[in-house]
């Protein structure tokens, strides 16, 4: 079973690679130019709206797999920084699970991207058309 699964790892990576970043592109596309409009970006303040363009940019770098280990890392500390700040101290007082104070995907996108600047981009990136192992 293993054999037959493993042959597609590379594959998956690229793929895993590509929806992380298409899913982080979308948030820094939805707070930064306000589509689609969701009632909880309407006045956002300008940390988040900072947060809106790393995601935009580098969400994008992810997306293509360009400079993938960099700009994974760099995205890994965001989400740990929007689960410290967004969520654990949005009541005022830490609230420490996720499932309370909605921070479950900023964990989840956290460890993924941390993840992704371990293991590269795969072989379906920009980097590898180049010759990185990015």
């Amino acid at each position: 079973m293993d054999e037959m699964f493993s042959k597609w790892r590379p594959t998956a990576l690229s793929l895993f690679r590509f929806i992380t970043g298409l899913l982080l592109f979308q948030y820094g596309v939805a707070k930064i130019f306000k589509i689609p409009v969701l009632p909880y970006f309407a006045n956002i303040p300008p940390l988040i709206q900072a947060a809106g363009w790393i995601e935009l940019v580098i969400g994008g770098l992810l997306m293509i797999g360009l400079f993938t280990r960099i700009a994974a890392f760099v995205l890994s500390g965001e989400m740990a920084f929007a689960y410290l700040l967004g969520h654990i101290m949005k009541t005022g007082s830490p609230v420490l699970h996720p499932l309370n104070n909605g921070g479950t995907a900023a964990i989840l996108f956290c460890f993924a991207c941390l993840y992704l600047s371990t293991a590269g981009g795969g072989p379906y990136s920009v980097d590898a058309m180049m010759g990185k192992k990015g």
